[in-house]
């Protein structure tokens, strides 16, 4: 067993504490990943250690594994603004209708393709809408084919080289440390092979395990409804300011104020008058209470409202509307966006992976907006119709219709070069991605604030992160260690058992952190691993690829996981109970396949 020194074992209890800290939803990964490369740098300034310096943990900041992942963020999010997968969602939606359990297969197997070349994030943006609104439109749950879906998209990611941002980072540390680079199609058979049974299981057993789950557009009467409240002589709050009025109603919205023929601005400081009518908007109950509040006549249209006449919302529907990476709702919220001025669409409810967390204590318009978040919409037919054809917006309705502009050609035939040329070898992937990315900005497919929002922060981080504690690691000799730890554990084992033990170790790793610190941690341990036992480092490498992919188990493994569960309204024992089968028949699978081609 090779001993550890001071600097050694005062880095290994970091990366414990690391793992842990990825693993607290509370603590964002980017504050937790930046702590990190803050801790090894000054750990290092104050204790230096010979022949590593301080400066060397920034290294991941230029590294070309990072270049080619932001790159590729920016060229996925070309494919959402331009609408350029438009097609193949319409051929999808159209054969729903006539063959629609042959459609699952071909859904499950055109989103597992597409994330071969393409961040799945795109895919599951471009499938998620068509699956809903089939599901709407044939009275049966999407909470029996989103999942599926999502996972189909994974599982894809793994055939080659660009698929995932964890594919490219073992890749890349991998040739760092002396090993051949994969080209980008050289373990696409052993993935396709596990993919083939994963998309079998997918299709077949996968939605008969999930619950029937229900959504808030299965109810499509509207919950909130404009009005006019007429003031009359006797109201409490004639020649008093609206602000009084909110005081007496307990606060309602009002739209406007009309008097006479003119319209006044809903100011608190706008003094009421005898006849003046109040257009507001809430739910029935408050409507009739703030009616007997301001003593008030309450009209729907020029029709008063009573038992004949009840309130109705013409031209209202309802619309869940997902934030999505790249959208200007993310890392923001619905006042500084200012979301209703601009679209007229009301928000009346907001979910967060399965769960409602907009609290009555607190205005929903403050609430800072993630990634995967839902929000309720109701307005009208018009307003929602454009909302879906912006292309910023992921609508998900009873609407097959997906938005494209006339940029989508152009954004196909870049991503088409991008991937030919690194899979020819003629460019590196982060070369002809980042070549790209320039590319869209220069031809307008996108613009700087999207593409700068495709990037997200937390891969960024936990990528640089990662880099900086597995160089930490590797240099003072703790890979080196873990590495003795887990061959003698696994002493008088075969290679196929101890790369199977390898994967499984990643599989677990990677529903529990980050699935790229994972990968980074386990590519130096699988080179050791092979070096001490005299075999090929590649299926071992190969092992933590596709480990360090197996983000099934756990909602937070993965960022489309959280959409997936947020549109589907699902709890995290579905994804235990749909995932972790999931993870057992690829690391089954992916251990029989790697051992017969490398262990003959």
């Amino acid at each position: 067993m090779p001993g550890l020194g001071p600097h050694g074992i005062a880095v290994m209890l970091l990366t414990v504490v690391a793992l842990w800290a990825f693993t607290r939803d509370r603590m964002p990964l980017e504050i937790t990943s930046l702590g990190l490369l803050v801790a090894l740098a000054v750990g290092f300034s104050v204790f230096p250690y010979p022949g590593l310096e301080p400066t060397d943990f920034f290294h991941g900041l230029g590294h070309e594994a990072l270049v080619a992942v932001c790159a590729l963020m920016v060229v996925g999010q070309g494919l959402v603004a331009t609408g350029a997968l438009e097609p193949v969602g319409r051929v999808l939606g159209r054969i729903w209708g006539r063959m629609p359990f042959l459609s699952f297969l071909a859904t499950l197997l055109v989103g597992a393709i597409l994330s071969a070349f393409v961040n799945n994030t795109p895919i599951v943006v471009l499938l998620l809408p068509i699956l809903i609104s089939v599901c709407l439109r044939n009275a049966s749950s999407p909470s029996g084919v989103l999942m599926p879906m999502g996972f189909a998209t994974l599982v894809g990611g793994m055939a080659t080289t660009i698929g995932t941002s964890t594919n490219l980072l073992v890749v890349s540390v991998a040739n760092d440390l002396g090993l051949e680079r994969f080209s980008m199609f050289d373990f696409a058979l052993p993935a396709a092979i596990a993919a083939g049974v994963a998309v079998v299981y997918l299709w077949l057993i996968a939605p008969r395990l999930l619950p029937r789950r229900t959504t808030d557009l299965e109810d499509a009467s509207p919950r909130l409804f404009e009005a006019r409240l007429h003031l009359s002589e006797q109201s409490p709050v004639v020649d008093k300011t609206l602000a009084d009025a909110l005081a007496l109603t307990g606060g309602m919205h009002v739209i406007r104020i009309r008097r006479g023929d003119t319209y006044i601005a809903p100011l608190p400081d706008a003094v009421l008058r005898a006849d003046d009518s109040l257009r507001v908007r809430d739910t029935p109950q408050n409507l009739k209470a703030m009616e007997e509040a301001l003593k008030a006549t309450l009209f729907s249209g020029d029709q008063a409202v009573d038992e004949e006449h009840p309130l109705s919302a013409q031209n209202q529907m309802l619309a869940e509307v997902a934030v999505v990476q790249g959208s200007s709702l993310e890392r923001t919220n619905l006042r500084f966006a200012r979301f209703l001025s601009r679209y007229q669409l009301v928000v009346l409810a907001l979910h967060r992976a399965g769960r409602e967390v907009w609290r009555p204590s607190e205005e929903i318009q403050d609430v800072i907006l993630q990634q995967g978040d839902i929000l309720l919409l109701q307005g009208p037919r018009d307003q929602i119709a454009a909302l879906k054809r912006s292309t910023e917006f992921l609508v998900l309705d009873a609407s097959v219709d997906l938005p494209r502009t006339t940029k989508a050609p152009i954004a196909l035939a870049i991503i088409a070069a991008v991937v030919g040329l690194a899979a020819t070898g003629v460019m590196p992937i982060a070369v002809s991605a980042t070549a790209g990315a320039a590319l869209l900005l220069l031809t307008r497919c996108l613009n700087l604030g999207t593409a700068i929002r495709a990037i997200s922060p937390s891969v960024f981080f936990v990528v640089v992160a990662s880099l900086a504690l597995g160089h930490a690691l590797i240099a003072t000799g703790g890979t080196d260690y873990i590495t003795a730890v887990f061959l003698r554990i696994t002493q008088g084992a075969s290679p196929t058992v101890i790369l199977s033990a390898l994967m499984l170790l990643l599989a677990v790793l990677t529903n529990v952190v980050s699935n790229n610190a994972a990968a980074v941690i386990g590519t130096p341990i699988a080179i050791g691993i092979a070096a001490q036992l005299g075999l090929p480092p590649e299926p071992f490498v190969l092992a933590v690829l596709f480990g360090a992919n197996m983000s099934y188990a756990t909602p937070m493994a993965y960022k489309t996981n959280l959409l997936v569960m947020s549109a589907g309204n699902y709890t995290f024992s579905d994804f235990v109970r749909v995932g972790v089968p999931l993870t057992i028949i690829m690391w089954l699978v992916l251990t029989w396949v790697l051992s017969a081609f490398y262990f003959p």
